[in-house]
């Protein structure tokens, strides 16, 4: 089985892995921490969808002037996971909307990455 799975670099791991579980409901499946606990690398998944977060200031979105990476969101609901997005600290950037087959509304994480959180229309 192939699969691929993004590696998000941050300032922050831990706010970052704490934002994702607060706006998403991600899971923690792995976690190298610090002896103080800090997290430096973590893979999350929600509902099944793996991804990754490093402590890596130098190459996170704040370090190169913003990202090249946004990250799709494909849910259910997305009228509600954007406000829960939103609610846990994320700034919106485009509000949730219907347009090219698609109901949906990005946000920026507090660590920097762009969400788009939305789902197809019935055709």
């Amino acid at each position: 089985m192939t699969t691929i799975s993004p590696w998000l670099s941050v300032k922050n791991a831990t706010e970052a892995v704490n934002y994702y579980k607060t706006a998403f409901g991600a899971v923690e499946s792995d976690v190298l921490a610090d002896e103080t606990g800090e997290t430096i690398v973590a893979r999350l998944s929600i509902d099944g969808a793996d991804f990754w977060v490093q402590l890596d200031p130098a190459s996170s979105p704040d370090a190169v002037n913003g990202t090249s990476v946004r990250m799709i969101l494909t849910v259910d609901d997305p009228d509600l996971v954007f406000a829960r997005a939103v609610a846990a600290g994320a700034t919106e950037v485009a509000p949730v909307s219907e347009g090219h087959d698609w109901r949906v509304g990005r946000v920026a994480a507090p660590c920097g990455h762009h969400w788009e959180i939305g789902k197809p229309l019935p055709s």
